[in-house]
This record gives structure tokens, sequence and C-alpha cells, in this order.
């Protein structure tokens, strides 16, 4: 992965209601911040955009110079309710005051209260929830109660099946889930009960010439063929879309597996973490799909803040291990944070605002559709979720290197992105954006694109 450039660079100053740039970029002043922590830390964790936050509200980043960026990250899916809500702010601080810390798994009302909100969100049915920190962490407790739950049906029923080009996490247990061979490499034994999938990308089920019901029968045989026996199977594990590329599973295709799994007495698994709380203009990404979970993992912008995790499922598939249970999964500090962001996300009615907002997204990006079709092939989203596939026109390969040059130039002129390394621009940004801010982010992007390509030329 190359490293974006540190040397400052003189660009046009810029003033506009959402956006300030007046410093070179990266801004010369920030610049022994960064060289300290790529001292002190890790190349991982210095390999995004070179700037320095020093403060971020609702869908603004502004660093200590008094630069300014539109923000189209939300911190990778955390900031739904935007960055640092009033009300959440308050949340925080109020509980901080009160000198509660923390209070292990010990009872606390606010957990309390946070749990029975979160349990009016979801499916009847779905009356249990486990608070943790981290998304991963859920969806290694989701691998663990599907094979706990199979067992109590036949000690041989603990095949877990995910898909490929998943991601589920960083930790051992979640990158055996996850389908990116490049993330699991370093683990030399797999969990001989985790198995995958080939995921119904559209272009795969136009060249196989199925739909994504059949698509998801052909698959299952193939993993028979493979020896895999199908009784075996405790449940599956997915996300609504595809991180990389935000493609989602085709309705029939879903709705096929939870046929399956009803059919079988295997559970159907959620993960949530980067699609729930108003991200695809829903609650939560199966909603899109007309079934309903066994298991949902959720984490990130169920507080807007600060890390909290939870599972949620029945009590016969989460009352399984006593040990289900965490140092900082019930902290006073994130069950806050939590409820109000929950109650944000309501009461600004940001669901349908995300749904809204997306069709705005999607008329934007045809435009570059239209006028690009060399370097634009493929647009995927939905709400506040979008991924657009930027190729070599000449090798008609996803192009990295040029997405990068892209969220470098746009960073230039007062716009963060994601930087995916996949070829792959991905816009997410916070649900409470303004439409005027929005449409200006995404121009500042094809804008970007444009000269880019020119410069190429």
């Amino acid at each position: 992965m190359a490293a974006f450039s540190l040397t400052p660079k003189a660009v046009p100053q810029i003033e506009t209601r959402h956006r300030r740039i007046k410093t070179a970029i990266p801004n010369p002043a920030t610049l022994p911040v960064i060289e300290e922590l790529m001292r002190c830390e890790p190349a991982s964790m210095n390999s995004e955009l070179p700037v320095v936050w020093d403060r971020a509200k609702a869908y603004q980043v502004f660093d200590a110079s008094g630069n300014c960026w539109i923000d189209f990250t939300s911190t990778i899916f955390v900031a739904n309710v935007g960055h640092s809500h009033p009300q959440v702010v308050k949340a925080i601080t109020d509980m901080a005051g009160r000198s509660l810390l923390n209070a292990y798994y010990y009872p606390t009302e606010i957990r309390s209260r946070l749990a029975k909100k979160i349990l009016g969100l979801v499916p009847p049915g779905l009356n249990k929830v486990l608070f943790l920190s981290t998304g991963a962490e859920t969806t290694e407790v989701a691998a663990k109660i599907t094979m706990m739950h199979g067992r109590k049906i036949s000690p041989e029923k603990d095949i877990v099946v995910a898909f490929e080009g998943s991601f589920h996490g960083k930790t051992m247990g979640a990158q055996t889930l996850g389908g990116k061979p490049g993330g699991k490499a370093w683990i030399k034994y797999f969990h001989p009960r985790v198995v995958h999938l080939d995921y119904p990308y559209p272009w795969v089920l136009s060249e196989m010439k199925m739909t994504g019901a059949q698509f998801f029968s052909h698959s299952l045989q193939r993993l028979s063929e493979k020896g895999v026996k199908l009784e075996e199977i405790a449940g599956f594990i997915a996300e609504p879309y595809q991180g990389w590329c935000a493609v989602f599973f085709p309705v029939d295709y879903m709705a096929a597996m939870r046929e399956w799994c009803s059919k079988h007495q295997a559970l159907l698994a959620f993960d949530e973490v980067q699609a729930g709380f108003g991200r695809t203009g829903k609650m939560f990404g199966f909603e899109h799909f007309g079934v309903t979970p066994d298991i949902i993992c959720c984490a990130k912008a169920l507080s807007s803040s600060i890390p909290v995790s939870a599972v949620i499922a029945s009590a016969k598939v989460l009352d399984v291990d006593p040990s289900l249970n965490s140092t900082h999964g019930g902290n006073p500090i994130g069950m806050a944070a939590s409820l109000a962001s929950i109650e944000v996300l309501q009461r600004e009615n940001l669901i349908s605002e995300s749904a809204r907002k997306g069709e705005l997204v999607k008329a934007e990006l045809e435009k570059w559709r239209k006028d690009r079709p060399e370097y634009v092939c493929e647009i995927f989203g939905a709400g506040l979720l979008w991924g657009i596939f930027i190729r070599d026109p000449k090798t008609k390969k996803l192009d990295i290197d040029l997405v990068d040059r892209i969220i470098e130039k746009g960073m230039q002129k007062g716009l963060l992105s994601i930087r995916t390394c996949s070829g792959t621009l991905k816009l997410g940004p916070p649900l409470i954006i303004p439409d005027d801010a929005l449409v200006e982010g995404i121009r500042i992007l094809r804008e970007s694109l444009d000269e880019c390509v020119t410069e190429g030329s």
C-alpha cells in the first residue's frame, strides 16, 4: 500500500458554507504530529489521508489551523447521527459527571434502558441482547452461539457458512469467518467447520444466467460436492452488502437462504456492524430483503461515538453459555451514548432522511456513468452508502492507484473520503449532512476524477 505524500502542496484557498482550505495540504503545521505517530506506531495506523483531526462536528472535520473538510467517512460508518451530536455529548458528559465510568457487568439502570430500547427495534422473538465493545467480538459470538445451538440439535451440526469477499473483523476468529484471503494469510490453521460460499455478485449471476435463488442452490450443491455435509450446517453469517463495494445480496437469494435455514434448523446471522442504524435507509440492512434473522450483530453507529457493540437474538439462541459477558460491554458511558444516539436517529427521522438523500446521491452518480463510462463501470448503494467502481480504461481492471489519487485530490479541495484499497470510491457521510453539502461533496469527487484523468493523459 503506497503512502500518501507528506510534502505540503500549495493549493487554491477555498471557502464555502461547508468547507475551508486556507493552508498548503497536508497542513505543514500538523506534520510534526503525523511524523511522531509514524515514529511511535505501526505503519498500519498511518495509511489514511494525512489530515490531523482537531475536532469534528456534525458533518465536518477541522484541523487546528481552521481547515474544514466535508466528511464522507463518518469515521467508517460510526457517526451516523453526526459527529459530536449535542444530545450524545450531553449523555456522555452527564454519565461521566455521575462518577460511574465502569461497572463491569453488574446491573445498571442505563444498561436496562438501552437493552429495552434496542429490543424494541428488532423483529418479535429476538428478545435478548448482549453488549460488547467491538464489531469483531459480535461476529465471533455469532459463530460461537450458532455452533452451540447446532450441537444441541445434533453433535455434528456445527458448520458455519460465510461468504467469499466478506469482512467480519480483524481478530483471528473474525478473519476466519471473513472471505478476504490477504487479510487472513497469516493464519496457518483455519477452523475446519467454517466454510465459504461464492458471493452472488450481479456480474456473476449474469454470466451464469442464474437468479439469486438459483445461485444459492447451485452454491450449496458445490459445497456438497466438496464433501461438506449440508445437514451439518448450523447456520450462515452474512453482511447485507459487501463493505468494499456496497453490493447487496439479491433479494431472492436471501429469501432462499432464509427458507433453507428454517427448513433445516439452521440459524441466519446478519453482520450489521456497518449497515445498522439507518446507514442504508432502513434501521437495519436485512430489512431490504424482507427476511427475519436469528442473530443480529451491530456496533459502530450504535453509539455514533465510542466503542459499543451488541449481539441480538432469542433467549433460546443467546442463553447458551454463562461466559458470554465482557469487561467493558456494559460500560455506562457507552450505554448512555448509545441510548442518546438511537433517540436522535428516531426523533430527527434520520432513517427516512438517509433513504431520501440516497436518491440525490444516485442522481449525481448516474451523471458520472453517463459522462465517464470508460472509468465509471458500476455504481451500487442505498441510503447514504455507495460504492463507485473506478477502472483503468486499458486493462478494464479496478484502478486502486487512481482511486487513491482521486481521494487525495479531494482532500486538497476540502473533502474527506474512505480509502478502500480496492479500486472503489466509497461514500458514507453522516446521515445529518445537508443536501447541498452532500451534492457539493460528490461534485468535488467528480472534479477530482476529471483532473486526475486529465493529468494522467
